[in-house]
């Protein structure tokens, strides 16, 4: 069951602040946010604002039925909300805190800091008719229709079985939409990402010469994206190695399933995003490389 965090202000019913978990590591802290659990919708679409100039002011809009959550993973930003009636603002500078956006709620990002990403996950696809970007329309909506019925995304099916190869683990370019007041990435499931996001997490916090990952998954297929700074991500299948550098907020690597992954080289100030198509499953992870090369050659 999601949880609220601490620090949510006195305000009902105009979003809420949720408290991520954190778990402390000497190579660099990790939070995560997987659906359902932590947020309370499923993961529909993905996406981050980055290289935001000063004084710039984000978002403005509402959604009909869409639900968001909103987390700093680098430098700060405010979140003002409104839902016609009452207004709620947000400080965000941690990345083990978000805000739960919900349908039919006014929402502005501004005061961004210096080198700040904001990373947002949507409870359904984009869909340009579910936006209102009138304020005056938005409170004679909210007067009149309250919150609307969510819309959940529809099933899908299963993807098509992956190589289990590093020539199967490839950098895509990520769609980017530019502007002066910051960029925008955005991944729609089945989409832009092969798979459903499940779950969210990131590292950050990384001290020079750490070297994160060090494990395999047996279903699980992952995007890793360098939100900030950069890192090298050393792939083994069993028979090939392949390093591959990651210095860019609009590429990401797909892993598939049956690598082993290693990351390393973190630059100063990095955070490593990763996009996740399986809930947290300790029985899919291979954690000791010996066990790995046994699976790999079906002992």
């Amino acid at each position: 069951m999601w949880n609220t965090g601490e620090g949510r202000q006195d305000v009902p019913e105009v979003g809420r602040m949720l408290r991520l978990p954190k778990i402390i590591d000497d190579r660099g802290n990790l939070s995560f946010i997987e659906e359902s659990l932590h947020i309370p919708f499923k993961i529909a679409r993905a996406y981050w604002i980055y290289d935001v100039p000063g004084g710039e002011v984000r978002g403005s809009h509402a959604f009909r039925r869409q639900e968001e959550f909103i987390v700093a993973i680098s430098g700060s930003f405010d979140v003002v909300l409104d839902n016609g009636g009452s207004q709620a603002r947000y400080p965000l500078n941690r990345s083990y805190m978000g805000v739960y956006v919900p349908p039919m709620t006014w929402r502005t990002l501004e005061n961004f800091s210096t080198n700040s990403l904001c990373l947002v996950l949507s409870s359904m696809p984009y869909d340009p008719e579910d936006y209102i970007w009138d304020y005056e329309a938005f409170r004679r909506m909210s007067r009149v229709d309250g919150n609307m019925p969510l819309q959940r995304g529809a099933d899908v099916p299963a993807s098509v079985p992956l190589p289990s190869t590093v020539y199967g683990c490839n950098i895509f370019e990520l769609p980017k939409v530019h502007n002066r007041s910051g960029n925008l990435t955005a991944l729609n499931n089945r989409v832009e990402v092969p798979f459903d996001v499940k779950r969210v997490y990131y590292t950050y916090d990384i001290p020079s010469g750490a070297v994160r990952g060090g494990h395999a998954h047996r279903k699980l297929q992952q995007y890793l994206v360098a939100a900030g700074g950069s890192f090298d991500v050393l792939l083994d299948d069993g028979n090939t190695k392949k390093l591959v550098h990651l210095d860019r907020p609009d590429h990401a690597l797909h892993i598939v399933p049956g690598i082993w992954r290693e990351l390393l080289n973190f630059s100063s100030c990095a955070v490593c995003l990763v996009l996740a198509s399986e809930k947290y499953d300790e029985a899919d992870y291979i954690r000791n490389y010996d066990d790995f090369i046994a699976y790999k050659q079906g002992r």
